[in-house]
């Protein structure tokens, strides 16, 4: 359940400026991993707010709308290239770290989803299961899933043989076959494609 009991703490201690972070896109074959930053009113709580991934499509959409019209929120990414040169956890660090550093308001304490924190300027605490706890994690778990499965719609304009818009990038079944079939994009981690062949072998 949603409550501001991180936010409040982190006002208490004197850090007035507190965002959430969160990613999406750790798991797929293809595409960034996209990492968002939000700062929330305080005592701001959008109706429906919630993990991103309790919510409907329509349901994030609809918050994202209203999270970017009345909060403080940035984007921060890591391409497949960097996913492949770092791996995926370092490359997540690096996307939230050029979230909170795009943020046009300067955060000056962050709250992020997960058990780890790399490399950030400013004081952070994790908090597993954030973005079910926290609004501010919650509301950039909306940002970050809504800006990647865009961005998966365009991928598949431009790669539409790999049916991109579909399982934005996850190793579905369907998504293996195509990449055994057709060989990578540009677009795919080549450092994950290990996944999609390994599983085709054990069936």
């Amino acid at each position: 359940m949603l409550d501001f009991k991180y936010e409040n703490e982190c006002r208490e201690a004197g850090f007035m400026s507190v965002c959430g972070i969160d990613e999406a896109g750790r798991g797929p074959l293809a595409g960034n991993v996209v990492a968002a930053a939000v700062i929330l009113p305080e005592g701001f709580l959008p109706d429906g707010l919630d993990d991103s991934k309790k919510l409907s499509e329509k349901k994030r959409e609809a918050l994202y709308k209203t999270i970017t019209e009345n909060a403080v929120w940035a984007v921060g990414e890591a391409t497949p290239k960097e996913i492949d040169t770092y791996n995926i956890l370092e490359a997540t660090m690096i996307a939230m770290n050029r979230a909170v550093d795009a943020l046009a308001v300067k955060a000056d304490f962050a709250l992020i989803d997960g058990n780890c924190a790399r490399h950030f300027k400013i004081p952070v605490k994790t908090v597993i299961g954030g973005d079910g706890k926290s609004p501010s994690i919650a509301a950039a778990s909306i940002i970050a899933k809504v800006t990647r499965d865009r961005e998966c719609v365009e991928l598949d304009k431009k790669y539409p043989e790999y049916d991109f818009k579909k399982h934005k990038g996850y190793p579905t079944a369907a998504h293996r076959a195509k990449v055994i079939e057709l060989g990578p994009c540009p677009e795919h981690r080549r450092s994950f494609l290990k996944f999609a062949y390994k599983e085709n072998e054990e069936k």
